[in-house]
C-alpha cells in the first residue's frame, strides 16, 4: 500500500510526532510505501534547522531527514503555516526580506495542494495531532 503522512502537533508538546515516525518505520519495515509527509499547523516546527533537543531525546527533525534520504520520501511544509510561525527557506526569507532562513535541509515548503495530491496518489492518508 501507498500511504501519505500529515502531522499536526508540535515535536516535542505531545506523542503526535512520535507516533508519526514510528508508524512511518512500521509501514516501511512491512513493505509499504510513504509517498509524503506533510507538516501542517504547528507541525511545520519539526522542519526548523534550530531545533537543538538534548543529546538523550529524540531529534525528529534528524529523524525525518535521514528516513526522507534512505526511502526518497517527500517532506512538506505547509507554506502558510510555516510563514505564520516563522519558518522560511531562502526564498521566502528574500521575498519578505528577511535576513536569515531556517528550513532544515531536506524538506520544502509548498501550499495544500500538496497535501490534496497525497491524498489522491495514496491508498491511505493518516493524521497525526490536531
Amino acid at each position: 500500500m501507498i500511504f501519505s503522512l500529515a502531522i499536526y502537533a508540535a515535536p516535542y508538546t505531545s506523542q503526535a510526532s512520535d507516533s508519526a515516525y514510528r508508524f512511518a518505520l512500521a509501514l516501511l519495515e512491512n513493505g509499504h510505501t510513504l509517498y509524503r509527509v506533510f507538516f501542517y499547523q504547528d507541525g511545520v516546527h519539526t522542519a526548523s534547522s534550530l531545533n537543538t533537543p538534548p543529546q538523550d531525546e529524540i531529534h525528529f527533525t534528524h529523524n525525518w531527514q535521514a528516513l526522507a534520504q534512505q526511502h526518497n520520501i517527500d517532506l512538506i511544509v505547509c507554506i502558510a503555516a510555516a510563514l505564520k510561525r516563522g519558518l522560511l527557506n531562502k526564498q521566502e526569507a528574500s521575498r519578505y526580506d528577511k535576513p536569515a532562513f531556517n528550513l532544515a535541509e531536506g524538506f520544502e515548503i509548498s501550499g495544500l495542494g500538496q497535501l490534496v495530491d497525497a491524498a489522491v496518489i495514496s491508498d491511505r492518508l493518516i493524521t497525526f495531532g490536531g
